[in-house]
């Protein structure tokens, strides 16, 4: 058997129906799509969502809770994380965005998982009370960012 003597098995193959040729084909006139109504049309598209006059699930269902639109998104960033941080650095969001740590785009809160080693001072927007005790006892110091 070579590639171009390669057909579909007997009656895996459907013809194309075609529609507009006239009456004798049984399906002329309104080429299949009945008479009048948005289907008949030409450029008929569904919305998304839409049901055909039923009401829309997204509207039957019951709304719960509410989004704040004043909360603040932080970026989190554990204690153990500053041990990457040569000794007596100044560690601020923006070096933390430079060395990849953080995306950049929100505010930075300081985390108390894990130890710290090196000596720092640390600016940020916020901080644990686990995380600030563990910098201030590895002879760090914490300032917060307004």
């Amino acid at each position: 058997m070579k590639l171009h003597e390669l057909k579909p098995a007997q009656g895996a193959t459907k013809r194309k129906k075609r529609v507009g040729r006239g009456p004798g084909s049984g399906h002329g006139s309104t080429s299949t799509r009945g008479h009048k109504g948005d289907q008949s049309r030409s450029g008929y598209r569904v919305k998304r969502g839409y049901e055909g006059g039923q009401m829309p699930l997204a509207r039957r269902i019951p709304k719960r809770g509410f989004t704040n639109i004043f909360s603040k998104k932080y970026d989190v960033i554990n204690v153990s994380q500053l041990n990457a941080f040569e000794p007596d650095t100044v560690v601020t969001p923006d070096l933390l965005k430079e060395k990849g740590m953080i995306k950049g785009t929100r505010l930075v809160k300081i985390l108390g998982q894990g130890d710290i080693t090196v000596t720092l001072t640390v600016k940020t927007h916020k901080i644990s009370k686990s995380a600030q005790d563990k910098i201030i006892k590895a002879k760090g110091k914490v300032e917060i960012i307004k």
